[in-house]
C-alpha cells in the first residue's frame, strides 16, 4: 500500500471524526475508536462509512 504521508495526516474516520491507523497487511485505514476498517483500493482510501468493514 503506497499512500501519501501527507493524505494521512488529514485523514480522519468520517463517522466519528478520530486518527485513522494504517493497516498495510489488510490493506485498510482502521478506526479504534469507532471499530470500523476502511478499505484502501488501488493506492485509493475508500472513505465511505457503508464501505467500512466492522472490527466488532
Amino acid at each position: 500500500m503506497n499512500l501519501d504521508p501527507a493524505l494521512l495526516e488529514i485523514l480522519v474516520c468520517p463517522q466519528c471524526r478520530a486518527t485513522l491507523f494504517v493497516d498495510d497487511d489488510a490493506s485498510e485505514l482502521v478506526c479504534n475508536a469507532c471499530a470500523l476498517a476502511y478499505p484502501v483500493r488501488r493506492d485509493i482510501p475508500v472513505m465511505l462509512v457503508d464501505e467500512a468493514r466492522s472490527l466488532a
